[in-house]
């Protein structure tokens, strides 16, 4: 089997053993030209494969030409080792539609609800506020507040109800 079984030619081949024999002989030296300049030998490899699709797809000129096969065949394979150095695959280059800035969390609702909050916030009493503030914000029990702020539990709860609904009627009439 040849290396360039499966491969139909564009154009009807003059001489489709042509194609074996230049890969009989120069294969070898075109692979190790390709992986000389490459560094890398299964792209040396699918040089020299290309290079062979090339020229079997010319053959009808390589049959026809003055001047060296084995010339043509090198030319043809820097020349595709020279676009594949130029191509985005070289440089590691990918086409997205993302964009390469990462997704930014929008904090613009959470931050909008804590300044709407501060503003209301400042319309109760002291007492109610820091009432509110051990229960809601701190995660107090009525019981806690009621130790931290030395008043009875019955207090904590009836400030906690009257901060709530002065709370309710300020955000209810500002959204009026």
């Amino acid at each position: 089997m040849t290396l360039l079984a499966g491969i139909a030619p564009s154009t009807t081949s003059p001489a489709p053993h042509l194609v074996d024999g230049l890969v009989e002989q120069h294969r070898d030296a075109l692979l190790a030209y390709a992986h000389r300049l490459l560094s890398d030998h299964h792209l040396a490899e699918d040089i020299v494969q290309e290079t062979f699709v090339k020229a079997w797809h010319h053959a009808d000129r390589l049959l026809s030409r003055e001047g060296s096969v084995r010339g043509w065949l090198f030319k043809v394979a820097r020349n595709l080792i020279i676009d594949r150095s130029r191509s985005a695959y070289a440089r590691h280059e990918t086409v997205t539609t993302e964009s390469g800035d990462p997704a930014q969390e929008d904090h613009t609702e959470p931050a909008h609800a804590a300044m709407e909050a501060v503003s209301l916030l400042r319309g109760v009493s002291a007492d109610h506020r820091k009432v509110l503030v051990y229960l809601y914000i701190y995660g107090c029990s009525v019981e806690e507040t009621a130790r931290i702020l030395d008043v009875p539990a019955g207090t904590v709860r009836s400030r906690r109800h009257l901060a709530l609904r002065a709370l309710r009627n300020r955000r209810s009439s500002a959204g009026n």
